[in-house]
């Protein structure tokens, strides 16, 4: 089964408090939703193992992509 957990992002306005789900079994690719529903973020970690983000609502802050990882290492 997928790991999953609750935690917040930081936003200008404030927290985002959301899930996060494991989206495969080797940890590479996580999806975030806000509780709220104004906020999904999807990053994956490309052929270097960078961090990028592959889906999700727009706008949105690239320090999410940052602060995400940090949350799935």
């Amino acid at each position: 089964m997928n790991r999953q957990f609750e935690t917040k992002l930081k936003s200008p306005q404030g927290s985002v408090d959301g899930v996060v789900t494991e989206k495969n079994a080797d940890g590479t690719a996580w999806e975030f939703k806000s509780i709220d529903g104004t906020l999904h973020l999807v990053i994956a970690r490309d052929e270097e193992g960078e961090w990028q983000r592959i889906g999700g609502t727009e706008p949105y802050l690239s320090a999410w992509i940052d602060e995400l990882a940090a949350k799935v290492e």
